[in-house]
């Protein structure tokens, strides 16, 4: 594990945790897709008897459930004459092409053609690993025999009814390695989200750093201030000074999360001194420059609550609609201006640079 403090007293210190610890590129906006890894490819809600048609890593996927209720994955065009395959039908198990009438199975192979008095053996469609997880079902893109799905990100807190949560989703149209750099970037906070997340005292303290299994990890303590708003108005504690703490982590290509906790020294009689959140980021990329994003906010208090729920959902969406503003003009400078520019990098951008560090080792081990 190999962790820095960012809080150096001196700006020797601060230059020095600049430097990269070990020589390599950094992921950007053209750094070929990370294929080995599992994505959220819709809410569990979304998919149905009736077929959905999403753009995933590039590829256009059909998504369904069979009669069991299991989800499937195909590729989402018919290897006849590329029809559309989620513009046709569900009989039973079988998605038929809504073109000639082809039919395959949750496995891709056809099991029947009219025009044909035996399935060709040939026509066959992709299909992708796929699992539910809480509200969310997950997709594997890359090599099939590696689609462990042990490896699918724990979120289990989603579906834990000790915690209320809140969420939404965006389209955005910017890269995921970008996003990534956004989420685990908190020196932004005070001036793109002033009003919610951000605090003048929060971006002065004390960080530490580290790189854990191809994971980023950053560790945040506060102490004796003013709590956010984003915070400190559900839990009715704006009037305090309260203890901060908080982790937030680059866990993969498809995720990122953060949690946090906000300790009341003096709670007031009957309330507890302990509140705590976990967000989570999950988002995948449609193509190199757009994101399908799903965002969600837990609380460990009072989680069957409309009115902390409304207060929530309204923050945080300002919040994160302020990132993907952000991200879009960025993007849109970076795709569209005519000169060329080498972005200066500084101490506090040490977690992005790590992050796009490893997302850059996994494409190019893809690669090889």
């Amino acid at each position: 594990m190999d962790t820095i403090d960012l809080s150096g007293p001196t700006d020797e210190a601060i230059f020095a945790a600049m430097e990269p610890q070990e020589p390599g590129d950094f992921a950007n906006h053209a750094t070929p897709l990370i294929r080995h890894c599992w994505y959220a490819c819709a809410r569990a809600s979304e998919i149905g008897r009736t077929p959905l048609a999403r753009k995933l890593l590039g590829i256009d996927v059909a998504l369904f459930r069979t009669e069991a209720g299991a989800p499937v994955a195909m590729r989402n065009r018919c290897p006849h004459r590329s029809f559309p395959l989620a513009r046709g039908k569900l009989v039973g198990d079988r998605l038929v092409c809504g073109y000639h009438g082809m039919e395959f199975g949750p496995d891709g192979i056809c099991a029947h053609m009219p025009a044909l008095t035996q399935a060709p053996a040939t026509a066959t469609v992709q299909t992708f690993p796929i699992a539910d997880r809480g509200p969310l079902t997950w997709i594997w893109m890359g090599a099939p025999d590696l689609a462990d799905e042990a490896l699918i990100p724990d979120t289990s807190w989603l579906s834990d009814p000790a915690w209320g949560t809140v969420t939404g989703s965006f389209h955005i149209k910017s890269d995921y390695v970008a996003m990534h750099e956004n989420l685990i970037d908190q020196t932004h906070f005070p001036f793109l989200h002033p009003g919610t997340v951000g605090t003048p005292e929060y971006a002065r303290s004390k960080l530490s750093v580290s790189t854990e299994n191809n994971q980023v990890v950053i560790r945040r303590e506060l102490k004796d201030a003013p709590p956010p708003g984003v915070y400190g108005k559900p839990a009715n504690i704006m009037h305090k000074r309260v203890d901060r703490a908080s982790e937030a982590r680059f866990v993969s290509p498809a995720l990122h999360t953060a949690f946090a906790s906000v300790r009341d020294p003096a709670p007031d009689p009957g309330q507890p001194s302990l509140y705590r959140y976990n967000i989570t980021h999950v988002f995948t990329p449609e193509t190199n420059n757009s994101i399908h994003y799903w965002w969600f906010n837990s609380r460990d208090y009072r989680p069957v609550d409309s009115e902390i729920d409304k207060f929530m959902f309204e923050a945080h969406s300002q919040a994160y609609h302020e990132d993907v503003e952000a991200l879009e003009w960025i993007s849109e400078v970076v795709r569209t201006d005519g000169e060329a520019q080498f972005d200066l990098s500084f101490a506090p951008d040490k977690p992005g640079l790590m992050a796009r560090r490893i997302m850059y080792r996994l494409s190019a081990k893809e690669a090889r």
